[in-house]
């Protein structure tokens, strides 16, 4: 068994233990698992029992786990054709939670959860934190948004099952985040990495050097991010910032965790089978091909959720991590599919221009892409803040600064952009999820 230097093995951790099956002993459990969600979903689930009609496959036709392939996918749209209760596979009597998501269309996504779901949910999320180094008695500030986003309450109960300290503070209120990470010792941070870079420029304007708070472990989520912001935030404040993967549909943070090698996401895919799709055709792609990651709950009982499209794009990563973890690992997700801008027909994902900007010295990471149109012409706009220290240096210098930024940005996508420097703060910031992209096309 591989450790990191310096490490005890971290199979003596009992709660890591799932963590390091054997492969056969891993694939064993989740055919067994996967045969009774199957069977469970057929019987309880309307729209699955007659989409596996629709193809002509029973449950009992799922004999290995290649057979997962034979069933149907599942879609978000399915989540709001059925609204509210339409997915559930309990009875409301055994259903102990609901959370939801916002939807565009003014319904939310409904997910559900029997006590089961939830201490499945407080495991993957222990194992989650154990995984990036988090530890009984460490004191964990929780800037997830608590209420029906599932980032704080997830986040939440799998720290204190860890047997760490949690601070419920949820997101908002910056100037109070950083006096109670300062006046209560918090040693781990979670939160939207957008939301962190907040923290990071509201400490600069108070003149606080997060440098010198006691922060060692950032668990940043629930959007894609770059490895340039990983740098970026870990120099700021002289921590380790791991990366962490879920989605409501599927339980909500918890389905993937990097560990303290920060070499790709592992999966616990003893509760969450994961498979890397065409997202055209559907097709399952070999092992390290890019494409579509499919999740299926292998043990969600009040919403079994068979082959969802996440819409996440990624691949595997072939190589054993040298953590020793037998649990397969995803590469970072720095884009989804339904991410994708089309402008004057190359594909652009707003990732590409957070990476670019990060690469120039001097630019802030805190932008925002604006898409008109003229004359017919897909126009691409983006604004970049700048720091106070460029806003009030000479026009020369912020001339030399735009360029610079054209030209990394124009060699990143491969079409042109007009780059408009505004002043600092001027762009809004979030307590959740960025949004990047204001499209005026259609307006």
């Amino acid at each position: 068994m591989t450790t990191l230097a310096g490490d005890q093995p971290e199979y003596f951790n009992p709660v890591s233990a799932p963590d390091f099956l054997m492969k056969d002993q891993l694939q064993r459990l989740q055919l067994q698992r996967l045969k009774r969600i199957v069977k469970r979903a057929y019987d309880n689930v309307e729209l699955t029992r007659n989409r596996m009609d629709d193809v002509g496959i029973n449950p009992e036709d799922i004999k290995t786990l290649a057979d997962i392939s034979k069933l149907p996918f599942v879609y978000k749209s399915d989540l709001r054709d059925t609204y509210p209760y339409g997915l559930f596979a309990s009875p409301m009597s055994e259903v102990v939670r609901l959370h939801a998501s916002s939807g565009t269309t003014g319904k939310p996504t409904v997910v559900a959860y029997t006590q089961d779901d939830i201490d499945v949910w407080s495991s993957v999320m222990q194992r989650a934190f154990a995984s990036c180094g988090v530890h009984a008695g460490d004191i964990v500030q929780n800037s997830y948004g608590y209420g029906l986003f599932t980032g704080g309450l997830g986040a939440h109960y799998g720290a204190e099952a860890l047997g760490a300290t949690v601070i419920p503070v949820s997101g908002g209120n910056t100037d109070r985040q950083l006096m109670i990470m300062k006046d209560f010792g918090a040693n781990a941070l979670c939160a939207t990495p957008s939301y962190f870079l907040h923290i990071i420029d509201r400490a600069e304007q108070l003149g606080i050097d997060l440098k010198d708070m006691p922060l060692r472990v950032g668990i940043f989520g629930a959007e894609p991010w770059s490895e340039p912001m990983r740098t970026h935030c870990e120099a700021a404040a002289n921590m380790k910032a791991y990366d962490i993967y879920g989605l409501s549909e599927i339980i909500g943070p918890g389905v993937g965790s990097e560990c303290r090698c920060q070499k790709g996401l592992h999966i616990f895919e003893d509760h969450f089978y994961p498979e890397i799709i065409d997202p055209e055709t559907g097709e399952v792609l070999p092992e390290g091909q890019e494409g579509e990651l499919v999740l299926t709950t292998l043990s969600k009982d009040a919403m079994p959720m068979i082959r969802y499209r996440t819409r996440d794009i990624t691949s595997f990563i072939t190589e054993p991590c040298e953590c020793g973890r037998t649990l397969r690992r995803i590469n970072r997700i720095g884009r989804r599919s339904d991410d994708m801008l089309v402008i004057r027909g190359v594909n652009l994902f707003p990732s590409q221009i957070e990476s670019a900007l990060l690469k120039v010295e001097n630019a802030q990471p805190h932008y925002q892409i604006i898409l008109t149109k003229e004359k017919g012409l897909d126009q691409l706009e983006i604004e970049v803040e700048l720091t106070a220290e460029m806003f009030s240096d000479q026009v020369s210098k912020i001339e030399q600064l735009q360029k610079k930024i054209t030209h990394a940005i124009e060699t990143t996508i491969g079409i042109s952009a007009k780059i408009r420097l505004v002043e600092p703060n001027t762009i809004a910031r979030s307590e959740g999820k960025a949004k990047r992209v204001i499209d005026k096309r259609e307006q």
